[in-house]
């Protein structure tokens, strides 16, 4: 497991970077178990059960090819496979979104003999800004949603707005795509297991609840482990515990700055006012991601709304924003190896516009 671990590390850098400092600040502050917040930790594990069962059981892919076979133009196939991904995010986080249909959309393009490479950042472009609204569409939400304990109306009436703007930009951008015919045919999914996909959906809905606060989230966890245990315990190997490791050890790192007076005091003065953690969780993003961004930021300011809104919009620029767009660029990238500089050039001029775009909009309204 040490071994495990350690190439894990190698690979992941933030996960890596999350370990030294929670090691290297408690030699200092000795860590409290109280620094993890087991409900995060836990709702993230069911969710990610819960999808990868949808993944396997290709539910996410009957319902996109049913859509998508119905037309033949290039434009608005394009905007079919934005709108699928922008809506399918807020339910099954940004990551999976993009794991589930740019694939779909490599298919196309192959079939109809299109570079997608305008479709698929648009894509990642739909799924950074359609999983803003919701508290389980990315794990930066759900962290920010169980640490300020912000209930659903507050939290889904703060990311509207940008939501909403992002929904008509991505709409207009689309235009650039080409308007012609293109002929494709993807070769339709059925579901063999229908009684095991009416299961996950119910066990969906109440990891849901316990999201809410409206089923206790030990319940659902029990639950989740008990039907999974049933129906497919390989499941358990897809969790994605190197993301729950990098929490654990955040939790730990943020718990023992706390007691640093000097550097706390530093970091609160900066992130007192309302714009300045705005700010501060766009630029930081750039740099260490939005996930990690807002766990550290959390830790030294109770502006959760400026918090929330800086991480979301800071998902955009970079490449390394929103740990989601590498996904995005790894499978263009393997089917497209000439275009890869291409592609991130591409992919940055379109999300520095955006993360300009929005991150003005958005200071002036705060």
């Amino acid at each position: 497991m040490i071994n495990q671990f350690i190439n894990k590390a190698k690979e992941d850098i933030v996960l890596l970077i999350s370990f030294i400092l929670a090691i290297i600040t408690s030699f200092i502050s000795l860590p409290k178990i109280e620094y993890i917040d087991f409900k995060v930790l836990i709702s993230l594990f069911n969710l990610m059960i819960v999808v990868e069962a949808f993944e396997r059981l290709k539910l996410l892919e009957m319902i996109s090819i049913k859509i998508l076979d119905r037309f033949n133009n290039e434009r608005i196939v394009s905007l079919m496979l934005i709108l699928i991904t922008f809506f399918f995010s807020m339910l099954v986080t940004n990551d999976v979104a993009l794991i589930t249909f740019v694939p779909l959309t490599l298919i196309i393009a192959r079939k109809s003999s299109i570079n997608p490479l305008e479709i698929i950042i648009f894509q990642t472009l739909a799924a950074n800004i359609g999983s803003s609204l919701t508290p389980m569409g990315n794990p930066q939400n759900l962290f920010l949603y169980s640490k300020y304990n912000i209930n659903l109306y507050e939290f889904i009436k703060i990311m509207l707005p940008f939501v909403l703007l992002g929904l008509v930009s991505l709409i207009l951008i689309n235009f650039i795509i080409p308007n012609k015919k293109i002929d494709f045919h993807i070769e339709e999914v059925e579901i063999k297991d229908r009684k095991r996909t009416l299961i996950f959906i119910l066990l969906f809905i109440l990891v849901l609840l316990s999201i809410f606060n409206y089923l206790d989230y030990k319940i659902a966890f029990v639950i989740t482990i008990f039907i999974t245990l049933i129906l497919d315990k390989t499941l358990f190997k897809e969790v994605d515990y190197a993301l729950l490791l990098t929490f654990v050890f955040f939790f730990i790192f943020i718990g023992n700055l706390s007691h640093f007076g000097i550097i706390k005091n530093i970091i609160e003065r900066v992130l007192n006012r309302p714009k300045s953690t705005y700010v501060s969780s766009i630029v930081l993003s750039q740099f260490i991601s939005n996930v990690p961004c807002a766990i550290f930021l959390s830790g030294f300011t109770n502006n959760y709304k400026e918090l929330l809104l800086g991480v979301d919009i800071g998902g955009m620029g970079t490449l390394i924003a929103s740990l989601a767009s590498v996904i995005s660029y790894k499978f263009y990238a393997e089917n497209y190896k000439a275009q890869k500089k291409i592609y991130l050039i591409r992919f940055s001029l379109y999300n520095f516009s955006a993360l300009i775009m929005f991150g003005i909009i958005f200071w002036l309204i705060i």
